[in-house]
């Protein structure tokens, strides 16, 4: 059984006091049994978060680094600065650090090295963009995007990455993907991680569902076979919200 993982992405929002409050507020309702929670803030409000929660169950994580340890990169945040806060998990991939940092599949699959060598686990976002879906190109995009991400990787490696499908299309917009056709595809996703490594290994990883998922639908996500979870923007930004979601995969 492949343990369920919500993971709030408060993408720009939240000053470090704001920060702190919600997880005062989170502490103890968003720590469920069986359930991993997760809370990846801007970088500002991470060293205050992971002293925060210290002592709960709750994993603190980074919306991004960059593949090198170091460097002339200014604005930049690094692998080993993460860790150096205690930082467990980091987003990599998201379709907006691809649509408006011109992140490429190449710079995806370094980043995920560099999680790894930093002993973080990387939830690597795939998933189409509208024009695509409507090509029926949904499933060849995921195949390209998953398969060059796990470029590289060792089977042991391979067995702990976090995936996240997030149909672009349904990112903030209000729509999602029905939990039918959500779960084909992240079906399909694990097929691909079949091919790559093995079924043993494509079984461990788990595989997120992101787009537009909220209290009231989270239940009949997770209630499909391969939906291990969700990567939750706007319903992960109100403590209330948050709770609800991590209660709700339970």
């Amino acid at each position: 059984m492949r343990k369920p993982i919500i993971a709030g992405n408060w993408k720009m929002f939240k000053t470090v006091s704001e920060a702190e409050a919600f997880l005062a507020e989170v502490k103890g309702k968003a720590e469920v049994e069986g359930v991993d929670s997760v809370i990846c803030a801007p970088y500002i409000a991470l060293p205050a978060l992971t002293k925060a929660a210290q002592g709960t169950k709750i994993g603190i994580g980074a919306q991004n680094l960059h593949f090198e340890d170091n460097g002339a990169y200014t604005g930049e945040i690094s692998g080993i600065m993460l860790k150096d806060l205690n930082v467990s998990y980091v987003i990599i991939g998201h379709s907006e650090r691809r649509a408006y940092f011109a992140e490429t599949d190449e710079i995806v699959n370094k980043k995920v090295h560099a999680a790894f060598k930093h002993g973080l686990t990387p939830i690597v976002c795939v998933g189409e963009k509208l024009e695509e879906r409507e090509a029926d190109q949904t499933k060849n995009v995921c195949n390209v995007q998953t398969t060059a991400a796990f470029q590289g990787l060792s089977a042991e490696q391979a067995a702990q990455v976090v995936i996240a499908y997030e149909p672009i299309w349904a990112i903030g917009t209000g729509k999602s993907s029905t939990a039918a056709d959500a779960e084909d595809v992240i079906a399909y996703i694990r097929d691909v991680v079949v091919g790559l490594y093995n079924q043993e290994t494509a079984d461990a990883v788990r595989i997120q569902y992101g787009g537009s998922v909220k209290p009231n639908n989270i239940k009949e996500y997770l209630a499909q076979p391969n939906i291990d979870g969700a990567l939750v923007g706007g319903a992960s930004l109100e403590p209330a919200s948050y709770i609800e979601l991590v209660q709700g995969a339970k």
